[in-house]
C-alpha cells in the first residue's frame, strides 16, 4: 500500500519535472526563440502515453474507492476525473499544434502558446490537488485489497522514460534526463 502511494508520488514528481522542461521550452517560444519542438513533442507524448494510459486509470480506480469510503471527497474527485479528460484533450491539441510546427505548417504563435498554457495549467493544478488532498486520504482510507484493485485498473507497464529500460521512442528525453542527473556527463557530451 505505502509503496503504491510512493510510486504515485514519484510519478507526480517525474511529471512535474517534465512539465517544467516543457514550460522552459514554451518560454523560449514565447520570447521569439526557437525551442526544441521535437523535445516538446516527446514530453507531451510521454505524458499522454504513460500518464493518460497507465497512471490516470489507476488513479481513477483509487478515486472510485475513496468516494465510497468518504462521500465528502465526491466533489474534489469529480473535478479530478474531469481534469483527466481535459488533460487528455489538451494534450491531444498540443500534440497537433506541435506536429504542425514541426511540419512547417503555418500556425499562429498564440495558438501554440495557448494550447501549451492550457495543458501546463491543468496538469500542474491537477498534480498539486492530488498531492495536497487525495494522497493523504488514500494513505488513510485504502487497504491492501483496494490497492490490488487499483493496480489491476491498468496493465502493468514499465516507465518508458524513468524506468530501468527507457525506450528508444523517448531517446531525446532520456538523454536530457541523464544529463540533468549527472552534470559531469552533460559537460562531457557538449
Amino acid at each position: 500500500m505505502t509503496s503504491q502511494i510512493a510510486q504515485w508520488h514519484a510519478e507526480h514528481g517525474n511529471f512535474s519535472l517534465l512539465l517544467s522542461i516543457l514550460e522552459e521550452q514554451v518560454a523560449q517560444f514565447r520570447d521569439g526563440e526557437s525551442p526544441d519542438y521535437n523535445l516538446m513533442l516527446e514530453i507531451v507524448s510521454y505524458l499522454r502515453e504513460f500518464g493518460d494510459c497507465y497512471h490516470h486509470p489507476r488513479e481513477d480506480a483509487a478515486f472510485n474507492i475513496l468516494v465510497a469510503r468518504d462521500p465528502q471527497l465526491r466533489l474534489p474527485i469529480n473535478r479530478l476525473l474531469q481534469e483527466h479528460r481535459v488533460i487528455a484533450v489538451a494534450g491531444e491539441e498540443l500534440v497537433a499544434r506541435l506536429n504542425q510546427v514541426i511540419s512547417d505548417a503555418y500556425v499562429l504563435r498564440a495558438t501554440v502558446e495557448a494550447a501549451a498554457a492550457l495543458y501546463l495549467a491543468y496538469y500542474r493544478h491537477h498534480i498539486a490537488t492530488e498531492e495536497r488532498q487525495i494522497l493523504p486520504r488514500a494513505r488513510l482510507l485504502l487497504n491492501a485489497r483496494d490497492w490490488e484493485v487499483v493496480a489491476r485498473a491498468a496493465p502493468s507497464c514499465p516507465d518508458p522514460v524513468f524506468g530501468k529500460s527507457p525506450t528508444a521512442a523517448y531517446s531525446r528525453l532520456t538523454k536530457l534526463m541523464a544529463a540533468r542527473a549527472s552534470p559531469d556527463l552533460a559537460h562531457a557530451t557538449q
